[in-house]
């Protein structure tokens, strides 16, 4: 019962695909009324969610998507993310700027823009996807680390400004994880993922999702500003 969401209205953003999917999945199955917000839609649209097409880096079509869904939520999953892989001599500004302002201020104004009504209606949990790399870094991902790590730092400080709101913020940790997207990397670079494991495989996106499930529900309820590494024991 403590996993159970009826009732309780979740926003997730980047939802329409790969992780994004299976945590909006996830919730919906839980009971939760699902709002899945992503750049395109879906490719094939899911049973009890509704997508929402929106740039989150945009802080007015952030208020306005939210205008339009309406009503409090009680959750609110950043997973909203971007990739320009390059190491650091050689990356753009453009390469740079996009990934930090996908990864760290879209997830800033979802945020923000959530936060007073979360408040109001009694509070709610807020789950960051971060990543591992977010806290040890990763060649050719300077860009990425550095925008999953500053993900890191906001989840602490919001935990700490609206827990007297009633509001929980945590942050899960994957590693590499086996999405679509995944399976199609160089198996070279699998092979090296999957010796780093304690646990001899790789997370599939629903390890993830049940993650985001546990730290949405009020099974979680004392947990705050944590970070929840699922990633087969990569990083120990």
């Amino acid at each position: 019962m403590l996993l159970d969401l009826s009732g309780r209205r979740a926003i997730v953003t980047g939802g329409a695909r790969g992780i994004g999917r299976a945590i909006a999945e996830a919730l919906a199955k839980a009971g939760a009324e699902v709002h899945a917000i992503d750049v395109r839609q879906p490719d094939t649209p899911v049973a009890g969610i509704a997508s929402h097409a929106a740039d989150i880096t945009d802080s007015a079509a952030v208020r306005a998507i939210l205008e339009r869904i309406g009503n409090p939520p009680g959750i609110l999953v950043n997973n909203a993310g971007i990739t320009r892989d390059r190491t650091l001599m050689k990356m753009s500004d453009e390469e740079w700027h996009d990934v930090i302002t996908v990864n760290l201020t879209g997830a800033f104004n979802m945020l923000r823009a959530v936060a007073p009504a979360m408040a109001a209606g009694g509070g709610g949990a807020i789950v960051n996807i971060t990543s591992i790399n977010g806290i040890r870094g990763k060649i050719g991902q300077g860009n990425y680390a550095a925008s999953k790590g500053g993900l890191i730092a906001l989840t602490k400080t919001a935990a700490r400004e609206l827990g007297r709101k009633n509001i929980t913020v945590n942050a899960v940790a994957p590693g590499m994880v086996l999405t679509d997207m995944a399976r199609t990397l160089p198996e070279d670079v699998l092979q090296r993922a999957l010796d780093e494991t304690a646990l001899n495989r790789l997370a599939e996106p629903e390890d993830i999702a049940a993650a985001v499930l546990f730290l949405a529900s009020d099974a979680a309820r004392m947990i705050t500003g944590q970070v929840l590494q699922v990633d087969a024991g990569q990083l120990i």
